[in-house]
């Protein structure tokens, strides 16, 4: 038995679907966007096309927040290069999508940046529906799967847009350290003891250690 031959819509019907004029469905067709087969001198649009551009659609952030640190205000240069990459970075990916950017200036090992809770403020009230960062531990130093977790709750994706980190982080990552190990000793011994300062000033001294 015959399979049932698809069903093919004509580019003004197309065009009604997706709210554009007959004009854009034709440039959607002679640029690849969709395809299309000429029957009798008319271009006529296979269904599942219409389908599958649907669900590009659906799938596309409509808005799209991209989250940039760093640990120090010596390195705001750095902080807008992050920034344009990740511009760059989302138009590339998502073509002509609204952006918003949020930045934070402090360690990763601090959970009280005001960047990173206006991000969970606007997941929380479905203002964004992406989140875009340059590598993990610029939303945090610890616990990114937690996070990633609590963004997925509220409906919003995490995207790390790049892998391997610059060789430069690696002092973020002294920083962080002296911030865990001062943390640490506050707590066991008090700030004002003598204990505390003796922990801080050696590990101060141990990483300025080349």
């Amino acid at each position: 038995m015959a399979g049932v031959p698809e069903r093919l819509l004509s580019s003004s019907e197309v065009a009604k679907i997706f709210g554009v004029t007959r004009a854009a469905v034709i440039k959607w067709i002679k640029t690849g966007k969709i395809r299309a087969i000429e029957v009798h001198g008319r271009w006529r649009i296979p269904y599942s096309e219409v389908e599958r551009l649907l669900l590009g659609e659906a799938l596309r952030p409509r808005r799209v927040a991209i989250y940039a640190r760093v640990s120090g205000s010596t390195q705001r240069d750095d902080l807008e290069r992050q920034l344009q990459a990740l511009r760059e970075w989302a138009r590339k990916t998502y073509g002509d999508v609204e952006v918003v950017e949020v930045t934070d200036i402090g360690s990763g090992v601090n959970i009280k940046r005001r960047g990173l809770w206006k991000l969970i403020d606007m997941a929380r009230m479905r203002q964004i529906d992406t989140v875009i960062i340059a590598y993990r531990d610029r939303l945090t130093r610890f616990g990114f799967e937690y996070l990633e977790e609590l963004f997925k709750a509220y409906g919003v994706k995490m995207v790390v847009a790049f892998q391997e980190e610059p060789r430069d982080y690696m002092q973020e990552l002294v920083e962080d350290l002296v911030a865990i190990v001062t943390s640490f000793a506050a707590r066991i011994y008090g700030r004002r003891s003598k204990k505390y300062k003796r922990v801080v000033k050696t590990v101060e001294e141990a990483v300025k250690d080349p």
